[in-house]
């Protein structure tokens, strides 16, 4: 071969590569989850920050998974129109996400997730995500490698052509203080593929184009209630398309787009219209010579055979892969998650493996998840929800789950107002708690609550799960009103046994059942405080150290009304815990006010004394003290949760530590 040859050789080379499926386009990820749920709130106060932790981000990179796409109700984190700031309680939750990402490698995309799906996106937009992208940047601008922006999830309404230029806007807005990171950018039509040619060029080569996938639609999202028409009534339908298996079409769908899908699945329902539909942003992938991305894809769980699902995936997945198109999974919990239907979505014990398999991810042991009773008290909120509860809290209002109006202890409590009647402040046990031996132990339900003003009425109740269709979701309760507490805005104890609920019947599928002497203590499901009388409409409640204890030994430490600035009586001392959680040691950390004589102690969250870290005065400044996790007698104590406490004449303060 001639020197010329050689060089016309490599020359075909070079344009094969460049030419090549995925050649120049691979993302420096392949392959994640949507985190869900989480920061997609009505405001930072409403993020239930424990709902996942650095464990949970470790799960998921066990899995082969090496990147995070995390929804976040963007602009709902800020303080609004005008001027859009966004607000530090928020930063400071995803400061944390990010580090923990960052420590295992992972990527992490934030999503600007804030869009209605029923609501075509506001051709002013732009006004907005320049103003919150600028924010962002400018703080993240110095982090790793391993955060992108996602300008804005699924705009629809306005075209491809005229969304383009907002996002170019945007772009700009974000290159203004940041021109290292990686910027997520889509079309209109929901973020889709079919909208990828109609963006403009951007100058910008440091972006990332994402599209969605859900086709066939009519199988990925039987029994979807939030499409029009609602898919509800929509279920078995399989894939790939099988005569023999296809449903009829529900005499409510007769009529609509949903008729015309299903006489059309023979060949919408086939792997070979999948990859065709796939080759439409694998060609503007090739023809741009630029990089894409599926940032979503998923198949909702409700309606859908579970080997027809995984078989779709299974088939999207390998797609994808043999393009060299990374993606992220719709979603990691909930309705298109990687757990099995109806599961509590441990990751022990709940994986759906055959799901995992077909996404080509690690599966790791599973076994069987065993209930048992509780034996000892536990804490539902104590500055934040506790792990294993979640927020499923219903309200027209605004719920803050980290108010600093006076919290009675710690740095947190919670602030309610603008409530409707019948809203809820609602704690899901995630599983359900055995509360069964706590109810005829003596046990309590102990938390501080305070009221703006007199006629506060609410109920305090536990309902349990309903395990049948011949079942209802029982409740018991206790009514909470001014014999309980004056509602003079300042805390006030409660102590009440559970012994003293009585059962109040059933709300179910709107309609309600009378006490049947059914409810079940080995079956509790919720926690939940409701607005159930128009009394208390217009007023703010507070809540504040929400437990089951068999110790009725609490006091109020904060006696002061909230709203009043100069606080007289007790003070309170921020106390943190790092590492937290702990394995052997701990370092607790305090600015002491100077005082003659402090204890600082660890306890069991059912109050009982452990160990005595301190007892001795302590000049004003910061104080380090550790914790070997041992008790007074010196034996190790197991994992679990502990309180440890600041106690002295003038000022108190406490800080969980969790021991694994």
């Amino acid at each position: 071969m001639s020197a010329n040859d050689r060089l016309k050789y490599w020359k075909i080379i070079f344009i094969l590569l460049f030419l090549s499926e995925g050649a120049w386009s691979q993302a420096p990820f392949s392959k994640g989850v949507n985190l869900t749920g989480w920061f997609q709130a009505n405001s930072p106060g409403e993020i239930q920050f424990t709902m996942f932790t650095e464990k949970d981000i470790s799960n998921i990179k066990s899995l082969g998974c090496d990147v995070i796409r995390l929804p976040i109700n963007l602009h709902f984190m800020t303080s609004g129109s005008p001027d859009y700031i966004i607000d530090p309680l928020f930063y400071g939750f995803l400061d944390s996400l990010i580090t923990w990402c960052e420590n295992r490698n992972v990527y992490l995309i934030l999503d600007n997730h804030t869009f209605d799906p029923a609501v075509n996106t506001d051709p002013g937009v732009g006004n907005i995500l320049v103003k919150v992208w600028g924010q962002m940047a400018t703080r993240y601008r110095n982090r790793s490698k391993y955060i992108l922006y996602e300008v804005l999830n699924e705009p629809h309404g306005p075209t491809t052509a005229a969304w383009g230029i907002i996002q170019g806007q945007v772009i700009s807005a974000i290159r203004a203080h940041d021109t290292s990171h990686t910027i997520v950018v889509g079309g209109s039509g929901w973020n889709s593929y079919n909208e990828l040619s109609n963006l403009p060029y951007y100058a910008d080569t440091n972006l990332l184009y994402t599209f969605h996938f859900y086709d066939p639609f009519l199988f990925t999202h039987q029994g979807a209630t939030w499409v029009s028409p609602s898919l509800a009534p929509l279920s078995g339908v399989p894939f790939p398309y099988n005569s023999l298996a296809m449903p009829y079409c529900p005499p409510l769908l007769k009529g609509t787009w949903v008729e015309g899908s299903i006489k059309s699945y023979y060949s919408d329902g086939t792997e070979e219209k999948v990859r065709q539909l796939l080759n439409t942003a694998v060609n503007f992938r090739n023809t741009r010579h630029v990089k894409v991305f599926c940032g979503e894809f998923g198949v909702y769980i409700p309606n859908s055979s579970n080997p027809d699902r995984s078989h779709w995936y299974k088939t999207v997945r390998q797609y994808l892969e043999m393009n060299n198109i990374p993606w992220t999974t719709w979603d990691y919990k909930g309705g298109f998650g990687l757990f099995n239907k109806g599961s509590n979505e441990l990751f022990d014990h709940d994986l759906n493996v055959s799901l995992l398999d077909s996404l080509g991810l690690n599966v790791p042991p599973q076994t069987p998840f065993v209930q048992k009773p509780d034996s000892s008290g536990f804490i539902v909120y104590d500055d934040y929800i506790e792990q294993g509860i979640v927020n499923a809290s219903y309200s027209t209002g605004s719920i803050d789950f980290y108010n600093k109006s006076l919290p009675e202890a710690g740095s947190n409590c919670i602030g309610w107002s603008g409530f409707s009647q019948y809203n809820a402040l609602v704690f899901d046990f995630t599983p359900d708690r055995d509360l069964s031996k706590l109810a005829v132990s003596g046990y309590a339900l102990d938390l501080m609550v305070r009221g703006s003003s007199p006629g506060i009425k609410y109920e305090i109740r536990f309902r349990d799960s309903k395990i049948n269709a011949n079942d209802h979701p029982w409740r018991m309760g206790t009514t909470v009103d001014g014999t309980s507490a004056p509602w003079d805005l300042k805390w006030h104890h409660l102590h009440i046994p559970l012994s003293s609920f009585t059962e109040r019947g059933a709300w179910d599928n709107g309609t309600w059942y009378n006490p049947e002497g059914k409810f079940d203590w080995t079956k509790v499901d919720l926690l939940e405080i409701s607005t159930e009388w128009s009394d208390i409409l217009g007023k703010k409640v507070w809540f504040d150290n929400i437990l089951l204890t068999d110790i009725d030994t609490a006091v109020v430490r904060v006696n002061e009304a909230v709203g009043i600035d100069n606080v007289q009586g007790y003070g309170t001392v921020a106390l943190s815990s790092s590492p937290n959680p702990m394995r052997d040691h701990a370092q607790i950390t305090f600015n002491s006010p100077g005082e003659r004589q402090v204890q600082l102690t660890i306890f069991s969250t059912t109050g009982v004394r452990i160990k005595t870290l301190a007892d001795k005065s302590f000049g004003p400044g910061p104080v380090i003290i550790s914790w070997d996790g041992s008790s007074d007698n010196g034996s190790v104590v197991p994992p679990g949760i502990y309180i440890c406490r600041f106690f002295s004449k003038s000022a108190t303060g406490y800080c969980r530590i969790i021991k694994y």
